[in-house]
């Protein structure tokens, strides 16, 4: 009885979840102007979408902020990865924690913090209108930073360091092992990370609404706001692409790591 209940509890659950991504996506395929009745399947409103400069505007921002998210938080997360497994414990719990508690804290208190810190900052520098497109660029770094550390860091801690070790035998300095040894094997978890945190900037929407500031807009930002004058066809078939977008982004980021996890429990240790 008990199992029942709660099968049926999480089977609630899901559909409360997932049936209305389910009808926006279905929607996105009406060919009538009318968004709650269907007149017909078609595909025109991605184009119309895809047409209109207030949509693809903001997309295009998004896109910019995500990909140089995802190439900071790469460089930074990558070097705190490997950092953080050879500081004095004194050091490293503290950072350790700084860099969960980024990830565990609760999305709309990281958005009114880093609001408030780019205010502060700004009127301490001298800045009329510090909120725009480097602050988004900014919060979304800090947390996807944060990502991208946990991901390396699991792969640097896994995968051991009999090959390092054996390249310093053999004459090689830190540098060239790291470019010949370590950055090979680490390169899947940093594209899975690097994935992942593209992912987490391309549809934020809390914290970009706390920093975005006037003048910049997001895709999530645009379709928020066109919520107000009520839901149109061509923000379902919107919506519907980024849904889309970020289910093969994650898809991608988790295949990678699978590879990359079997091809290293199969390969071994050569001589071993």
């Amino acid at each position: 009885m008990g199992k029942t209940v709660l099968r049926a509890y999480a089977f609630a659950v899901y559909v409360f979840l997932f049936v209305p991504i389910l009808v926006v996506v279905a929607l996105a395929f009406n060919g009538g102007r009318q968004v709650l009745f269907w007149e017909g399947f078609s595909t025109k409103w991605f184009g119309e979408a895809l047409r209109d400069p207030t949509i693809t505007e903001p997309l295009r921002t998004s896109l910019e902020i995500a990909v140089a998210n995802a190439l900071i938080a790469c460089v930074l997360g990558t070097m705190l990865a490997l950092a953080l497994p050879r500081m004095r414990g004194w050091l490293r719990v503290p950072i350790d924690a700084l860099a969960y508690m980024t990830l565990v804290t609760p999305e709309i208190v990281f958005g009114i913090s880093a609001l408030i810190f780019f205010v502060q900052a700004g009127a301490w520098i001298g800045l009329e209108s510090p909120l725009g497109f480097w602050s988004i660029l900014v919060a979304h770094v800090v947390f996807n930073t944060s990502v991208v550390a946990l991901i390396v860091r699991a792969r640097f801690v896994g995968m051991g360091q009999a090959l390092e070790e054996a390249s310093y035998d053999l004459g090689a300095g830190p540098l060239s092992t790291f470019r010949q040894v370590t950055l090979p094997r680490l390169a899947p978890a940093i594209l899975a990370g690097g994935l992942l945190a593209f992912t987490f900037s391309f549809d934020d929407f809390v914290t970009s609404f706390f920093v975005a500031g006037a003048g910049t807009t997001t895709l999530p930002l645009r379709i928020f706001a066109s919520l107000r004058f009520g839901v149109s066809p061509a923000i379902n078939a919107t919506a519907a692409m980024i849904l889309g977008f970020t289910l093969v982004a994650i898809v991608v980021a988790y295949l990678v790591l699978r590879r990359s996890g079997e091809t290293e429990q199969g390969a071994g240790v050569p001589g071993v």
